[in-house]
């Protein structure tokens, strides 16, 4: 009996490390093999559209204009619309003109906008005449917003039907519009002249009596956004209602399209690639196909500001050139001072940024993060300070020869300087941040490198005016 229960453990542990099907080495096999268009289209129909874009790198140009020919347009937009734009605007380009055309046609619109943009203008002149008139006007409406308006994300695959219909009409409709959307889990209802009224759950519709009115079932009290909005200003809207789709208004209240949760899921994705980019000293991210002087130009602000605040902690030490030509020992312990700082400083920065997302917070409400944040330095400094007190006091009896008097005045200066440094580093970490968004800028501006360095520059007067002080002046160690 026990070895069948030990048997049976290990096949279950046996399934569970049972590794993810080799999808794109199949997916390549096919495609490099002899079978008709015919047999090859119905073998990749087993496949999703995602494993079929990661194949897409892999391949050779004729392979991939082979690929073209043989998968029917649905398969075709669909695996364009997971691979990367840039990417997108090179494989359309190996495509004859009606042929990307049609894909285009075929795919959402926002998609189709941001792989239009990645192409040349001539050409991106040639496809947009070749569109679909529907398709045309709605990549006209959303290159319309600037990629930092919600607008610019928007899709208009959605369900729209009149308020003054009846359930009947509604589901006629419905079925009708479901034959080119289909986003069809909510409809989106408007007046007469396309303002948005509210919207309808497709469940509440299905189980509704022919009899029933369909006002009973609008939701007028449903989220939308306004299509001008800045994305940041959205974002937490968006991610506070768990929606399948929001609707995305003019200024005149009109509907135009909807952000659907893979729209919303993408866009806090890109926001939060922005942001760890500013937090790496960055103005915006970068990729590996990026040229060398587009990433220069990024950086090399930052690395300026930064190279100023440098020089300015170096001549502060040099102020203190002769409390370290007096005490020499103290030159050993710097850097634990500098890397606690900066480590307390990015901290209080990432606590801060992330408690920022919320728009609502009142100024009690800051004041009491910057509070925290200074108990929470000083709680750890006293800690890390005592310890330090301990173990550095020892380390200087043992290692460097020196009577114990010596050795723990000089590792309790070092234990204050690290509390001191702490406290203070915990408060800008916080109040930088705090600052930034005071005067409308991303707090994400305030980013990693910029608070390590004031960090630098407080842990260096704090170690050596506190040895300047209490050592020399107060103790009289010098020599």
């Amino acid at each position: 009996m026990e070895n069948k229960i030990l048997e049976s453990n290990a096949s279950f542990e046996a399934e569970k490390t049972v590794s993810k099907p080799d999808y794109k080495n199949e997916i390549l096999t096919i495609i490099r093999s002899n079978a008709s268009p015919k047999v090859m289209c119905a073998q990749l129909d087993d496949y999703h559209e995602n494993d079929l874009a990661d194949v897409l790198p892999v391949l050779s140009p004729a392979e991939r204009r082979k690929l073209y020919r043989i998968l029917d347009l649905d398969m075709l937009s669909g695996m364009f619309e997971y691979t990367d734009e840039q990417d997108a605007g090179r494989y359309l380009n190996e495509m004859d003109l009606k042929k990307a055309a049609a894909v285009l046609s075929s795919m959402e619109a926002d998609a189709a906008v941001e792989i239009l943009r990645e192409l040349d203008k001539s050409k991106r002149a040639l496809l947009i005449e070749l569109l679909d008139v529907r398709v045309r006007k709605d990549i006209a409406l959303i290159a319309s917003f600037d990629e930092d308006e919600i607008g610019s994300k928007m899709t208009t695959n959605c369900i729209i039907i009149q308020k003054e219909l009846s359930v009947k009409q509604a589901m006629s409709e419905l079925i009708r519009q479901a034959s080119r959307n289909d986003n069809i889990s909510t409809l989106f209802v408007v007046e007469d002249n396309d303002t948005f009224y509210g919207a309808i759950d497709l469940k509440e519709l299905i189980i509704a009596r022919q009899t029933d009115d369909l006002n009973d079932l609008i939701m007028t009290s449903y989220p939308y956004v306004y299509g001008q909005e800045s994305i940041d200003d959205c974002i937490e809207k968006l991610k506070d209602y768990s929606e399948n789709s929001i609707p995305v208004l003019d200024n005149n209240n009109h509907l135009l399209g909807v952000i659907t949760s893979q729209n919303i899921i993408q866009v806090v994705d890109d926001e939060m690639g922005e942001d760890y980019a500013r937090l790496a000293g960055l103005t915006a991210e970068e990729d590996l196909k990026e040229p060398l002087k587009d990433s220069m130009k990024k950086r090399l602000p930052w690395l300026l500001v930064l190279l100023g605040l440098g020089m300015l902690v170096s001549s502060v030490v040099g102020v203190f050139e002769k409390v370290v030509s007096q005490l020499t020992l103290i030159m050993c312990f710097q850097s634990l001072i500098l890397d606690m700082a900066g480590n307390v400083g990015t901290q209080s920065l990432a606590v801060t940024i992330r408690v920022l997302m919320d728009e609502s917070l009142t100024a009690r409400q800051k004041l009491s993060l910057v509070g925290k944040e200074m108990k929470i330095g000083a709680n750890n400094g006293i800690i890390l300070g005592i310890l330090s007190f301990c173990f550095i006091g020892v380390y200087i009896c043992l290692f460097k020869g020196k009577d114990p008097a010596f050795a723990f005045a000089v590792s309790a200066c070092i234990g204050c300087s690290l509390l001191l440094a702490m406290i203070i580093s915990s408060i800008v970490g916080t109040c930088i941040p705090l600052f930034f968004k005071k005067i409308n800028i991303d707090p994400a501006v305030a980013s990693g490198p910029l608070i390590t360095t004031v960090n630098d520059l407080v842990a260096v007067v704090s170690y050596y005016g506190l040895s300047w002080l209490l050592l020399i002046q107060v103790m009289g160690l010098a020599g």
